[in-house]
């Protein structure tokens, strides 16, 4: 009896510990991450050489600018229900639009698929995931007037292979318009 009473708080701990995990992201992280990515426009400077030389820095010194952050919000194969895991990340998002920080941003709530449907199908379902997180994120407070869900169907694939389940997310992104 005794052995079964271990075996089964064990088991407990390591489901809860599975359901409960912590978020990849920390609401203070993605804070910081948008709030560096408010746009100052364009820096000056001089630059001593020839126009050609001037350019030739330019370019190498220019880092990419990332606007969006991928939350990790996948799905299921032609779904776009929450899993747990998502909606512990959406949580930690949540928290994250509501400080006081963000408070002046808006954002785009991006839906995408894989290649597999249609491209009608694939448009639709995109839509679909695209409003699930925004719906999800509003039931948690934040201000629907900030939120933009749209969906881009298969058109912007995270890796080379169309068909790879990591294609199946959303990605938030700071409304610049």
């Amino acid at each position: 009896m005794r052995w079964a009473s271990s075996a089964f708080a064990l088991a407990a701990v390591l489901f809860s510990t599975h359901v409960s995990a912590d978020p990849l992201q920390k609401s203070e992280d993605i804070v910081k991450f948008f709030t560096g990515q408010g746009n100052l426009g364009a820096s000056r400077g001089i630059c001593v050489g020839t126009e050609e030389e001037c350019k030739s820095k330019n370019e190498k010194n220019a880092a990419p600018t990332k606007t969006g952050l991928d939350m990790m919000i996948n799905f299921a194969l032609d779904s776009a229900q929450l899993d747990q895991t998502a909606r512990t990340e959406l949580d930690e998002f949540a928290k994250a639009l509501k400080d006081n920080r963000l408070s002046t941003f808006s954002f785009i709530v991006e839906g995408h698929t894989d290649a597999s449907g249609s491209d009608r199908h694939n448009q639709d379902l995109s839509e679909r995931r695209a409003q699930s997180v925004a719906a999800f994120l509003t039931a948690n407070g934040v201000q629907a007037t900030r939120l933009e869900a749209i969906g881009l169907g298969k058109s912007h694939p995270r890796v080379a292979n169309p068909y790879d389940p990591v294609n199946r997310r959303v990605e938030m992104r700071i409304r610049t318009e």
